[in-house]
């Protein structure tokens, strides 16, 4: 079975380095302050009733966690077929999974849901970027 091959510190390293990635890309100083103008929410605070620091944060580890192992045994597979697939080999195919799946399946929510691209935009190239580095640290460690 493919999911007893997979290397799990990659897949920690990949998990560790794509929550340090989103930390970083809605930091102060990056795409929160427009993110956030974006969303309407001119002062840039969430109310109390978003703030929920557990459900924030755990969504969001649970969310990478999931992102990670599902790419990890995706790889695994094309690797065991495949003794040339490499490092940018796992990156292109995180980024077919960041921008064909991460990205353009919520896209229609986005739209119908009434919010603006550059909300979806700033959002998901962040998944893609996450899932391409990715990618390439677990294909580094199989």
């Amino acid at each position: 079975m493919i999911f007893s091959e997979i290397n799990f510190v990659g897949v920690f390293v990949a998990f560790l380095v794509s929550f340090i990635s989103g930390a970083i890309w809605f930091g102060p100083k990056t795409f929160y302050p427009v993110w956030m103008k974006a969303r309407g929410i001119a002062n840039g605070q969430l109310t109390t009733n978003q703030n929920k620091p557990v459900l924030l944060f755990g969504g969001t580890i649970l969310g990478v966690i999931a992102q990670t192992i599902t790419l990890a045994v995706i790889i695994t597979s094309l690797q065991k077929n495949n003794a040339d697939f490499g490092i940018l080999s796992g990156a292109l195919v995180g980024l077919a999974l960041g921008v064909g799946i991460s990205m353009f399946s919520s896209l229609s929510h986005r739209l119908f849901g009434g919010e603006s691209l550059k909300v979806w935009i700033i959002e998901t190239t962040n998944d893609a970027l996450n899932l391409t580095i990715a990618g390439a640290i677990i294909t580094f460690f199989n």
